[in-house]
C-alpha cells in the first residue's frame, strides 16, 4: 500500500500496526507465519466470496487482509530478523494473493451471461497475467544487474482499483465499470511492462 498511501500513510500504518504487531511478537508469532496466514485468507475469501458474487463482503474482506499486508515487515523490524528470505517469501506469495483475487473475479464474470460478463472474463484474465508478469520483469532486471522500477501498475494500486471497483458495483453500480476497470487494469499493466523493457534495454545499451 506504500505507493498509494505515501509517506503519511505509511507512517500511519506503522503508528496503527505497531501495537498489534508487537503483542503478536511477544505471542511468539513469527512474521513468516503472519505472511502465510495473510495469503491464505486473502486468498480463500476472493475464492469464496467473490468468485461466487458476494461483492461487498468478499470486496471489504479481501481488502481488510491486504490493508494489513506490512504488519508482517514491522514485526520483522521489531525482532531484527528483516532478511532476503522475508522479502523473498513475502513477494512470492503476493503474486498467489493477486492471481487468486482476479481469478476469483473472472469466474465471477464467467457466470453472467452476455457481452458484459465475456468482456469481464477476458479483462479479469489479461488483467492476472499481465499483472503477474509486472513484477517478474523487476525482479528479473534486478537478477541480471539492471533496475526496472518505473511503471503506472504498482501492486498496491491494481489491488485497490479493482476491489474498490468490486465493492461499488455491489453497492449498485452497474457491471460494466467493475469491466472497465480490470480493462484499465489490463492495459495499465502491459503499459508498465513496456516501461520496465524499455528502461533495462536502455540500461543494457549504454
Amino acid at each position: 500500500m506504500e505507493r498509494v498511501l505515501g509517506q503519511h500513510g505509511r507512517g500511519a500504518m506503522k503508528a496503527v500496526f505497531t501495537p498489534l504487531a508487537t503483542q503478536l511478537v511477544k505471542l511468539g508469532v513469527s512474521p513468516d507465519a503472519v505472511t502465510i496466514t495473510g495469503t491464505v485468507l486473502a486468498s480463500t475469501a476472493a475464492l469464496a466470496l467473490i468468485a461466487p458474487g458476494y461483492l461487498i463482503v468478499g470486496s471489504l474482506t479481501v481488502g481488510l487482509v491486504v490493508f494489513t499486508d506490512s504488519l508482517d515487515g514491522i514485526m520483522a523490524r521489531l525482532i531484527g530478523r528483516e532478511s532476503p528470505w522475508g522479502a523473498f517469501l513475502d513477494s512470492t506469495l503476493d503474486r498467489i494473493t493477486d492471481g487468486a483475487i482476479f481469478a476469483a473475479l473472472a469466474i465471477y464474470f464467467a457466470s453472467v451471461p452476455g457481452t458484459i460478463g465475456r468482456w469481464g472474463l477476458y479483462a479479469g484474465i489479461a488483467a492476472a497475467i499481465l499483472g503477474g508478469v509486472v513484477p517478474y520483469a523487476r525482479a528479473r532486471a534486478e537478477a541480471v544487474g539492471y533496475t526496472a522500477s518505473v511503471g503506472i501498475a504498482e501492486r498496491s494500486d491494481r489491488l485497490l482499483i479493482a476491489l474498490l471497483a468490486t465493492l461499488l458495483v455491489g453497492l449498485g453500480l452497474p457491471l460494466w465499470v467493475l469491466a472497465v476497470a480490470l480493462t484499465y487494469l489490463a492495459i495499465a499493466a502491459a503499459i508498465t511492462v513496456g516501461q520496465r523493457l524499455a528502461t533495462v534495454k536502455k540500461q543494457a545499451g549504454a
